[in-house]
């Protein structure tokens, strides 16, 4: 079975390599940057500043709504404990 897996990962490995070669970017950003005409390089950096934006995207927001509700609990934490010590400073009150 292991000898199985080694072989089909090799062979995966082997047709991402050999496919490599075909990715290499989206048809326009290829031939903006081959052509080396300055309105095709500027279009091709627009190309790749708005896929950084959408891949951002997702984890800005996860990370903006964790770092809420990591604040929200704390807040909670802390009130709960400022309750917790003024109550049992009551009840040791003469």
């Amino acid at each position: 079975m292991r000898k199985l897996a080694t072989h089909v990962g090799l062979a995966i490995a082997l047709v991402v390599l050999l496919a490599a070669a075909d990715a290499l970017g989206c048809p326009n950003c290829k031939d903006g940057v081959n052509t080396s005409d300055p309105q095709g390089l500027n279009i091709a950096r627009g190309y790749f500043y708005s896929i950084l934006l959408m891949l951002a995207m997702p984890f800005t927001l996860a990370g903006t709504f964790a770092a809420y509700v990591w604040r929200e609990m704390r807040r909670q934490k802390r009130l709960a404990e400022s309750d917790a010590s003024g109550a049992a400073a009551g009840r040791t009150a003469p």
